[in-house]
Order: C-alpha cells, then sequence, then structure tokens
C-alpha cells in the first residue's frame, strides 16, 4: 500500500441528468481541492450530487464540463478500458448496503479482489484477507456467510474488501446509514483507523455528523457547488 494516497481536484465541473422533459442540475461549475492522503467529508441532502461526486472521481461517470484530476491523471480523458482498470487498481469503494457476494464466505468475499485483479496466489490472497478480518475483528468469521452476519458485521467485512488491494483512494458512499448508532460509532472507528495507518485518501459522502466530524476537514455540495462546512 502506498504511503500516501493520491491528490483530488475538481476543476469547474458540471453534471446534470434527463428526468423527463426536465434537467436536472446535480452539480455546477464545482471546484475543490483534496489534498494527497486527506480524509475529507461530504455533507448535503439527498439529491445533491454527493454520490454523483464520488462517481466522477472514480470515472463510472464523466462531466459535463470541467475536469476531475486524480494523482495527477485527468479522468476524463481516459479510455473506458483505463478508467475501469484506474477504479480496479488504485480504488477501493465501500458501499451503504455492503453488496457482498451471498454466495461466498467472508474470507472468499475479501480473496475474490485479489485474485481477479492482482492474479495472487491462493496462500497469498488467503493470508492478506485473513490479516484484514483480523484487523477488523472478524477472524473467526472468515467461513461464515454473509447472511449469517450482521449488518455491522457485514459492513466491517465491506470495509475489509474494499482496503484489501492496498487502494490509494478510499471512497465511501453514506457507509454507516444502515447501521444503529453504536454499531456506526464502531464502524467508523475501524474505517478512521485503517485509513490513517495506511495514509490513504478517503472521500466519505455521509448524513452522519459525528463520522464527518472525524475527518480532516468537511465539504458540502450546495446548490451544485462545493463548500467549506
Amino acid at each position: 500500500m502506498n504511503d500516501k494516497g493520491p491528490s483530488i481536484e475538481l476543476i469547474g465541473v458540471s453534471k446534470s441528468y434527463r428526468e423527463g422533459d426536465r434537467t436536472h442540475d446535480v452539480l455546477v461549475d464545482a471546484s475543490a481541492t483534496i489534498q494527497a492522503g486527506e480524509r475529507v467529508a461530504i455533507l448535503g441532502p439527498s439529491g445533491s450530487g454527493k454520490s454523483t461526486l464520488l462517481n466522477l472521481v472514480s470515472g463510472i461517470d464523466q462531466p459535463d464540463a470541467g475536469r476531475v484530476i486524480v494523482g495527477g491523471l485527468d479522468i476524463g480523458a481516459l479510455s473506458e478500458r483505463d478508467r475501469t482498470l484506474f477504479r480496479r487498481e488504485r480504488i477501493g469503494f465501500v458501499f451503504q448496503f455492503f453488496n457482498l457476494l451471498p454466495t461466498l464466505t467472508a474470507l472468499e468475499n475479501l480473496m475474490l479482489p485479489l485474485e481477479l485483479a492482482n492474479g495472487a496466489s491462493g496462500d497469498e490472497a488467503e493470508g492478506r484477507a485473513r490479516g484484514l478480518l483480523d484487523a477488523v475483528q472478524l477472524g473467526d468469521r472468515a467461513g461464515t456467510f454473509p447472511d449469517r452476519l450482521s449488518g455491522g458485521e457485514q459492513q466491517r467485512i465491506a470495509i475489509a474488501r474494499a482496503l484489501i488491494h492496498g487502494p490509494e483512494l478510499l471512497l465511501a458512499d453514506e457507509p454507516t446509514g444502515n447501521l444503529d448508532q453504536d454499531t456506526g460509532e464502531l464502524v467508523v472507528g475501524l474505517l478512521d483507523e485503517l485509513v490513517e495507518a495506511a495514509g490513504t485518501t478517503m472521500v466519505v459522502v455521509t448524513h452522519a455528523r459525528t463520522l464527518a466530524e472525524r475527518m480532516d476537514r468537511i465539504l458540502r455540495v450546495d446548490h451544485g457547488q462545493l463548500v467549506e462546512a
């Protein structure tokens, strides 16, 4: 894993979507800079463009105008294939709804990304996976399938999976949205601890003020703009 994740620059980024006969402007000439290794929370009401922002940074979506630069790479200038490789090799995702594969055990859910992306051997992948399971305090749940895990346990597995390949950048979309307060605080503590230890750049979209306040900085999406909160 890199000692320090990439910087992120959003330069005059605009993005809109068609809704029937109407155009909905989500981001309008939005600009911001996130420093390498910084942990930043994005706040804003539902529909304000927070998740759109993550999609643009990861190259899942492209802006209508402006530039998104991650670690010196202009994401919009990459081919679709190169954007896919960029996500697979350099980005980790944590989702609100966990997105674990139900037919794989906790251990297998962690091993799969390594085997697909890095061509890691079975022993190498298993060793890395077991180490991260221990880090999220679930070493004893390695052989358990997702439907036998609590929501908090599934989210801790999802965090471990997002970090398994040593990403430079971690993107988290409402990582505590489906958890009760106590479980959410446990998950937040583990996420914060692992990311800080790795020096990974992190952008987290959240409604949870307690999570946002643990970050280095808070930005808010306000009428399509990114402003300091």
